[in-house]
């Protein structure tokens, strides 16, 4: 018998071919595996050339499985039976003794953030687990996700990528950063013209020039200039302190700033979407 190159075979078809057979409907099956219904009739396809069969065929409001498919369904659903059960006995997890490295996807905002709470945590509990931390543009998580590349991804993502599992840690708003003595400052306010009209600073994860506050001045149909463009939210202390640029940041960072950098509080009201800003004055 002629031996099958696996290596040429999307083993993801199968997945597809048991949510198939299990919904006995395109539509269900693509809604169980977080996809499209194209992506999900392109499997389908795929399948049927695979087997060389139609392996389901409409009848009435249900897809329902042909013989060559009612004859391999045990071997498939067995043997993604199996590797299920394989993958979960390998990941059983002794916080006290493992030494594990965790790969984890991470601006260096959220690592300010949350890394000190995490490796707090760790050290009682599991002592022995090393942590990767990893940088990515927002467009890449997905595959890295798929890839094994990177474990978990913290961030804020607006459209997860599919077949994640995502879980919200905190919500966050904005706050706004301006050296101190900035000559737009008068008496720690500022208006929402003022604001759109200086000069700024952006942090973002992907190579363009469009943040959220960019989004709620859009909305009023006002633009800003954006100076200085970074990816590394940590540079801005120094940026902001050494010129007149500004800067929406979030505002666990500007706390954890303010520690740091000894950052004067200044009370400041917007009618940006966001809600009322908080002024830090940074030396």
């Amino acid at each position: 018998m002629k031996s099958i190159n696996l290596a040429a075979i999307d083993l993801n078809l199968l997945v597809a071919f048991e949510a198939l057979l299990e919904q006995r409907s395109v539509t269900q099956a693509a809604e169980r595996l977080q996809v499209g219904q194209p992506a999900m009739s392109a499997s389908l396809n795929r399948l049927r050339i695979l087997f060389e069969d139609e392996l389901f065929v409409r009848l009435g409001r249900q897809m329902q499985p042909t013989l060559k498919a009612q004859a391999i369904a045990p071997g498939i659903l067995a043997a993604l039976q199996q590797i299920r059960q394989t993958v979960t006995a390998s990941r059983i997890f002794e916080p006290a003794t493992s030494d594990r490295t965790f790969a984890i996807g991470s601006s260096d905002y959220t690592s300010l953030v949350l890394v000190p709470s995490l490796l707090e945590f760790s050290c009682q509990t599991a002592p022995s687990v090393n942590f990767h931390m990893i940088g990515y543009e927002k467009d890449s998580v997905g595959e890295l996700l798929e890839q094994g590349v990177v474990e978990v991804a913290l961030g804020v993502f607006p459209n997860p990528p599919r077949q994640t599992v995502w879980e919200p840690i905190f919500t966050e708003r904005f706050v706004g950063i301006a050296r101190q003595g900035h000559p737009s400052l008068k008496h720690g306010t500022m208006d929402l013209e003022t604001f759109a009209s200086l000069s700024h600073a952006l942090t973002t994860l992907r190579r363009d020039s469009m943040g959220e506050i960019d989004k709620a001045l859009n909305e009023q149909k006002i633009a800003r200039r954006i100076a200085l463009t970074t990816p590394h939210m940590l540079i801005l202390p120094c940026a902001i302190a050494s010129s007149d640029l500004v800067a929406a940041v979030p505002h666990r960072l500007a706390l954890r700033m303010s520690d740091i950098y000894h950052w004067s509080y200044l009370n400041f009201q917007s009618k940006l979407n966001p809600g009322p800003f908080q002024w830090y004055g940074a030396n």
